[in-house]
């Protein structure tokens, strides 16, 4: 089972780019996950998008295309989710009833330095997947709070509670995947 894993962040400490990282270590042996970089993608622009999708948009897609399910780790900005996350969405749901995304199994997770975690943004991601039809995990959650108490200074996680919810919700999200592609 494929996953393909994005975060909603370009920043390269970012901590919920090292949830995905630890997501890999500890994936279900028959998940293998993925991790894109979104970095280089360009704000979507329908004006871009008609001269053909830029490079960084068409390797994206295509990530899209040859994954059985979707993982995306959404920081919180300002109570809501991410520009980057929402320009990813937005550009991965073209062209409009026929994108790659319709219908693919996802799973969103988050981490935060707050103490709600990333409620919110994940709220709001999942009003946005749900309108291009893609098939959101409702539960289990994993809203990973005090983030900067759960990795070390290189980004690996370190708390073992932490580890064991993340491989909780992978083996969930497999699960989830397999009963879709019934």
């Amino acid at each position: 089972m494929k996953i393909l894993a994005f975060a909603g962040s370009l920043r390269k400490k970012s901590y919920n780019r090292s949830l995905l990282r630890a997501a890999k270590e500890v994936a279900p042996e028959e998940m293998e996950i993925e991790i894109f970089d979104l970095d280089g993608i360009p704000l979507f622009n329908t004006d871009l998008e008609a001269e053909g999708d830029p490079e960084a948009v068409t390797r994206f897609k295509e990530a899209i295309r040859s994954a059985d399910g979707i993982l995306i780790a959404s920081p919180e900005y300002n109570h809501g989710m991410t520009g980057v996350t929402k320009n990813a969405i937005d550009w991965a749901s073209r062209p409009a009833r026929v994108a790659l995304l319709m219908g693919k199994p996802a799973g969103i997770l988050g981490a935060s330095p707050g103490i709600t975690g990333t409620a919110r943004s994940q709220e709001q991601l999942r009003q946005s997947l749900k309108a291009v039809n893609v098939r959101c995990m409702a539960s289990p959650e994993l809203l990973l709070f005090r983030a900067k108490e759960k990795f070390d200074e290189e980004g690996n996680l370190t708390d073992t509670a932490t580890r064991s919810k993340l491989e909780k919700y992978l083996e969930s999200l497999a699960d989830w995947v397999k009963m879709l592609q019934k």
